[in-house]
């Protein structure tokens, strides 16, 4: 019988725990023994593994973080160290490894591909959406929510106070989050590295605001940008003359990453694991499954990397139109 074993890899996203769960129960229904690698790839290295059946990954589609737990692996940049997650990997049997990451578990396990002939199947999860090559990673749409969610108590406060709020997000160098939350909830500017706006254009933003006779102002922030901190700073100089309630700032932080991840991730996780072992099944190895045009296919692994992945104009566009 042959054998394959999951593991996840870098920074926790809602949704990686229904993706395992797929992994192990499309594997079970083909005829696959699997394993689960614990702490990514430090459990390559330290054999940390543990045999899954369908009945261990029940009851956690719902669940935020993940069961195998992830690390971040500085060891795994040397060659000895990938040599022996190697070794590891054949000593246990296994046939071919199921990686539930981002860019840089991609880049990670096709050294394995390429020093080791180790067949690899990745699976993209960030809670950032940069991945190149797919339009959706596991994770997106719960940070998103959650960041939403966030945005909509501030303007209570926001409104109540006549106040200008500047909410920082998450989102590396990336402003998918910011984006997608500003528009979601009818921020007056969004803030993202891959379209930035000079000081006076967000000064000028929030006057013209007032002068349209709106006392508060919702200012979202990727924190690729600048932190909210710098900017509220800036903003309190540049408004003193104007009759305002105060500037304020908030950092929501890991926040975005935690809780239940929401039906779609769940879906689209559970499709993603399914569709990845069908494909091995069909002997397809190092490639990456990607969500484009609202279909699941498959990519070689290698497109993801060295490439930038950018929000669309056309959405920054909507967002600024919907300010006035």
């Amino acid at each position: 019988m042959k054998k394959i074993a999951v593991l996840t890899s870098g920074g926790d996203a809602p949704g990686l725990n229904a993706c395992i769960r797929a992994v192990v129960r499309a594997g079970h229904y083909y005829g696959f023994d699997v394993i689960g690698v614990k702490r990514g790839f430090k459990g390559l290295i330290e054999k940390d593994f543990i045999k899954l059946s369908p009945r261990d990954v029940g009851l956690i589609i719902n669940r935020g973080g993940t069961i195998l737990l992830s690390a971040r692996e500085e060891r795994f940049h040397d060659y000895q160290y990938r040599k022996i997650a190697a070794e590891n990997i054949r000593k246990e049997g296994i046939d071919a490894l199921f990686v539930i990451g981002g860019n840089g578990s991609f880049q990670g396990a096709n050294l394995l591909v390429k020093e080791f002939d180790i067949p690899v199947i990745g699976i993209p999860k960030t809670i950032d959406n940069d991945t190149y090559g797919t339009d959706y990673t596991i994770g997106f749409d719960t940070a998103v929510n959650n960041a939403v969610d966030a945005i909509d108590k501030i303007r209570d406060t926001t409104m109540s106070h006549e106040r200008v709020f500047v909410v920082e997000v998450m989102g590396r160098d990336s402003g998918f989050i910011a984006l997608a939350a500003g528009i979601a909830t009818g921020a007056d500017i969004t803030l993202i590295p891959e379209y930035p706006f000079p000081m006076h254009v967000i000064v000028d933003t929030v006057v013209n605001s007032l002068n349209r006779g709106k006392r508060f102002s919702i200012i979202v922030v990727a924190e690729g940008v600048a932190s909210a901190k710098e900017i509220a700073e800036i903003l309190k100089e540049k408004l003193k003359p104007y009759d305002f309630g105060g500037v304020r700032y908030a950092v929501l932080g890991h926040i975005q990453r935690g809780g239940s991840p929401t039906a779609f991730d769940r879906e689209i996780a559970s499709r993603f694991g399914v569709f990845a072992v069908e494909e091995y099944l069909n002997g397809k190895k190092n490639i990456m499954v990607a969500y484009e045009k609202g279909e699941i296919v498959s990519k070689p692994l290698e497109i993801s990397f060295g490439k930038i992945k950018a929000p669309d104009l056309k959405d920054f566009e909507i967002n600024n139109i919907l300010t006035l």
